[in-house]
Parts: structure tokens; sequence; C-alpha cells
């Protein structure tokens, strides 16, 4: 059993698709079906065809703002001076319109899909199938809020959806992100979907579109929230008595992504009945950040392990072969472990 931070599946063949850049997100209003006075709406930018060097944005203008004011059928005060707009509700469309014209810039992260045939990845004799996956940070974003480090949230986002739909042996095609606050501050905006842009580029995937939603009184100040979602295309493996979706490729026999549950609840989803694991605890050297959270907190060794990665993001089941060649290739960037080895009887054992 190897572990990886990274793994890496070629696309199907039979998948066909064309990919060029575009130069704009562009950003949309809508309404929140929002009770009383309280007043939020949502931002969407969508995935639109535009010519090189131009901006584009469509907007509507429906509000959900109640008041005893006369108004017309478009929400604005007849002929008063004192009539509401989105900034006095704590929308500011000009922030968001700021925040578009930035993530322009970011146009050779950003790619469009201009040829997505899902009748290439459903052909039965393509034997190809979609894989989505959705996720969030967690509570790491308190980490970036109380650090002021917001650059690389955004890449972590991208890891938990993409790592999830990689353990079905799926290629990573798009992603998509969500991104709610009370109140849109621009430049913090910018760094954490630079840090999604970031995120995609090292997992060859596309930044599809996304959105971003302003809800005033929602959040803290200078807090937000991150979702994200992956969507990818993997091969079906034929077995003699059965066929399915397969991770099988270069002697990988299965792979865990782990994240909540650690090692004890996710190493056991990659194994058939009447089989498990051994893990050596000694086999690699545990981050300090965990020492420290063990201490810290006074948490059993079990515990740990059943809530932590304890330093490995990714879990590999691979044959004796491809052990020899992955430990070999993963003295660079991305360092492998041999850290235990299948055996009989169900669940995570340590040793």
């Amino acid at each position: 059993m190897t572990s990886s931070l990274r793994a890496n599946t070629e696309l199907s063949q039979c998948f066909a698709s064309s990919v060029r850049p575009y130069d704009q997100k562009a950003y949309v209003t809508q309404q929140y079906p929002c009770k009383g006075t309280k007043n939020c709406f949502s931002k969407r930018f969508s995935l639109l065809r535009m010519a090189a060097g131009k901006v584009a944005a469509r907007r509507t203008r429906n509000t959900s703002l109640i008041s005893s004011m006369s108004k017309n059928n478009y929400g604005e005060s007849a002929d008063m001076a004192d009539s509401l707009t989105y900034k006095d509700a704590g929308v500011d469309i000009d922030a968001g319109s700021e925040l578009v014209k930035r993530i322009a810039k970011m146009a050779p992260g950003i790619v469009a899909l201009e040829v997505f045939s899902l009748l290439s990845v459903s052909n039965q004799s393509c034997d190809s199938y979609l894989v989505a996956g959705t996720d969030g940070v967690g509570t790491k974003l308190k980490l970036a809020f109380e650090t002021g480090i917001h650059e690389t949230i955004g890449i972590d986002l991208v890891a938990m959806s993409v790592n999830d739909i990689v353990t079905s042996g799926a290629k990573p095609l798009f992603f998509l992100d969500y991104f709610a606050t009370s109140h849109l501050d621009v430049d913090l905006a910018e760094k954490v979907i630079k840090g999604i842009v970031d995120g995609c580029q090292q997992s060859d995937c596309v930044l599809l579109g996304g959105e971003t939603a302003e809800m005033p009184d929602f959040y803290a100040d200078g807090e937000y929230d991150l979702s994200g979602f992956a969507v990818g295309v993997g091969s079906v493996q034929k077995w003699p008595f059965s066929e399915g979706p397969t991770s099988c490729k270069g002697g990988v026999k299965g792979i865990a992504h782990i994240t909540g549950g650690g090692f004890t609840d996710n190493i056991p989803r990659v194994f058939p009945k009447g089989l498990g694991a051994v893990i050596y605890k000694d086999s690699w050297e545990v981050p300090s950040v965990f020492k420290w959270i063990q201490e810290a907190g006074q948490i059993e060794d079990a515990e740990m392990r059943r809530t932590f990665n304890m330093g490995i993001g990714m879990v590999l089941v691979v044959s004796p072969e491809a052990s020899l060649r992955i430990l070999g290739d993963g003295n660079g960037a991305y360092t492998a472990y041999k850290i235990g080895e299948v055996a009989v009887g169900e669940g995570v054992r340590y040793g």
C-alpha cells in the first residue's frame, strides 16, 4: 500500500472536447426569496462566449425590498429623493463589476469547453462514465480569517472535490465554485478566486464558472463561505464476472482520499468484503502540526487516526511491482511512502 498526494489518469479517447480561452465571466444579479426587510442578492457568473478583449455583463434588477414607499413595477420609488438602492440594501454592484474585471485578468488560467458531447461520454461502445463530487473546506476557513492568508484556500477547495472523483478513476474535467459573503471585499475575493484558478491548473481541469453571493448580515465582517463542484470522466473496466467503474491503471487497484474519518473510516472503502489493511505507524514522519493538536487537545491515538489524515492525503492500493515504481517516482515534489499492506480481515489495524 502506497500513499501519494497526486494521482493522474488519462482522459478516455471516446470523450470529444475542445477548449479555448475566454475573456470574461458575466454576473447576473438574481433575487433570493428573503423575508421581511432582509435583502439577499446573488451575483452569478456564467459561461458565455465572448470576443477577445471585450467585457460583457448581464444584470436583472429585481429586488425583494419591502417598505412603505410607493414603488413602480421595478421596485423603485416614484419621484422620491430617498429612494432605496442595491447599495443601501448592502449589495454593491460596482464592487461586483470590479471583481469581474479582475477575474478577466486570470483568463490564461480559465478556459471554456467549446464542445462538450455527452453522447461521446455515455455511448456504450466507449465504456465511459461521468463522476461528480462536491465539497467545502470546513473550518480551515477560520485559519484563513485569522491569519489573513486567502491565496491558498481556493487550492484546497479544488483539491477536496477533485481528489474525491479521482478515487473513482475519473479524469477531472471542470470545476464550479460558490463564494458567499455579507459584504463583497473585492481585494479579498480576488485572492480567493486566484487560488481556485491555481487549484484548477494544478488539477488540469477547467474553471467553468461559479457564483458570488452577497448576503448582508449572514456572515461576520471579513468572513465568507466556500464550496466547490467537480465533474470528471473515466473508463469502465470489464472483468470476467462483473464490470463497473475502476481506478485500475498502472497497477493501481484502489484509491482512498483521506479526509474526515482519517485512515480508519476511509481506507476500508476500497476493499472488497473480507479484506482490510495493516498500517505501519512509523513508516512516515507525521507533520508537527498534528503532534501539537494531539498534545494541546489531549487526544488519544485512535481518535487522531480516525479524525485527521496525519500527513497522508491520498492512499493507493497497488501491486508489488507498481509499488516499486511509485516509490521511485515519488522522490520529487510529491513524496510517496509504503505505509502498510493488504491483509485478510476487514477494517484497518495498526502495527
